[in-house]
């Protein structure tokens, strides 16, 4: 479909949508029919808040510097009708203002039940299915190729995880990966960091001790939103990695143990994260949920856990839901187990996938790792842009 029919307020590109066939007035809103028979419904006042005009929207920028409430709310229109190129023309009749909306901008914002619904990405749950078709990316390929990068990071999006191989054994590569996307997640353990053993670590990941299953840095109230780990060394005997993926595990926490998902999701925990020169506190539930109760993302760290404070009658109960949860990530149709090789980078959603390593012997051998965050937004704005451009490809 021709995105000059009328201004549109964004960047977005709306190829494929059915052409209107009617708008018709009615009470403090307008129906609109599509080719397909579907129907819309808008307020007025929010097509009136929506106009795309340069009296309403700066060319430059695509912001609004429309003020709705600057404006009496008792919106009403002198006319309406669709334009020999399909647009949507609306003149409000209080000041004389004509609207042009164009189609694809109003389906792809059809605030319906169903329409919501439908553009709700519902994440892809897995269990130990996973170790069977784990997704696989070469390093290169996502490097070169903006189609194989779209690709990867849908993964992520979708699956929360996946694996690159035939990475150079470089160390700072993971930088040049992150400028693909945006970048990176600067915290109090730098840009990117050395995950190997260290006398003098400052968290149990810089050990050779096993980590049992967590997402890193719940200490924070924005928790990292994408995790990425460079193999390149792994000589070492143990440390094989562990996968679960923690949206799977709450919702079948919620469907066998629902008492325990209403406490883990709606009492907040206390997480910190401490050493000589930082002290970072978060206090959230372990089970996050939006506002239309889907999950959001976990927060669970048994050794960055503080002390719990909650009312004394609700101790036990939690201790009791506590226990439950973490006990059910231990359950073999949960987990993926594997070993990563030089050249491998595990790639994961770190508020959804929990990860953990075995135990590991550094005087067997080296093992090194590095790692470096990327926050969920960037990875959303760049699957976003390079869909953009997919779509301008083959018009």
């Amino acid at each position: 479909m021709d995105c000059s029919l009328a201004p549109i307020p964004d960047y977005g590109v709306y190829p494929d949508t059915p052409g209107l066939t009617q708008a018709a007035p009615q009470a403090g809103s307008i129906a609109l029919t599509w080719a397909d028979g579907y129907v819309s419904e808008f307020h007025y006042i929010w097509l009136r808040d929506s106009c795309p005009c340069p009296a309403c929207v700066n060319a430059v920028t695509r912001e609004q510097t429309f003020e709705i409430f600057a404006h009496p709310d008792n919106f009403a229109i002198d006319d309406v009708s669709l334009t020999p190129s399909g647009a949507l023309s609306m003149v409000w009749n209080h000041e004389s203002h004509r609207s042009l909306y164009h189609p694809g901008w109003l389906r792809a914002h059809c605030y319906s039940e169903a329409a919501r619904c439908a553009r709700r990405l519902q994440p892809r749950a897995w269990g130990q299915d996973m170790q069977h078709r784990l997704p696989v990316f070469r390093f290169a390929e996502i490097m070169d190729s903006d189609t194989v990068l779209l690709h990867w990071l849908r993964t992520l999006r979708d699956d929360g995880v996946a694996v690159l191989r035939e990475t150079p054994l470089e160390k700072g590569l993971l930088r040049q990966l992150a400028q693909r996307i945006s970048f990176l997640r600067r915290t109090n353990f730098g840009d990117i960091f050395d995950v190997q053993s260290d006398p003098d670590a400052n968290s149990n990941a810089f050990t050779s001790l096993r980590l049992p299953l967590h997402c890193d840095l719940p200490t924070r109230e924005l928790q990292p939103g994408f995790q990425f780990l460079h193999c390149l060394e792994n000589r070492a005997s143990g440390g094989d990695s562990i996968l679960v993926d923690g949206f799977r595990v709450a919702r079948s926490l919620q469907d066998e143990k629902p008492a325990a998902f209403r406490l883990l999701s709606t009492r907040p925990v206390e997480f910190r994260n401490r050493d000589r020169h930082y002290d970072y506190r978060c206090k959230m539930p372990m089970i996050r949920l939006d506002e239309e109760g889907n999950l959001r993302e976990i927060r669970l760290a048994n050794f960055l856990r503080g002390p719990l404070d909650l009312p004394a009658n609700q101790i036990e109960s939690f201790y009791h839901a506590y226990r439950e949860f973490y006990q059910m990530f231990s359950e073999d149709r949960f987990l993926v187990r594997f070993r990563l090789q030089p050249g491998d980078i595990e790639t994961f959603d770190n508020g959804r996938v929990m990860h953990a390593r075995d135990a590991f012997d550094p005087s067997t051998g080296e093992r090194l790792l590095q790692g470096c965050y990327v926050d969920r937004d960037e990875v959303q704005s760049r699957i976003r842009i390079l869909e953009r451009e997919e779509v301008r490809s083959w018009l």
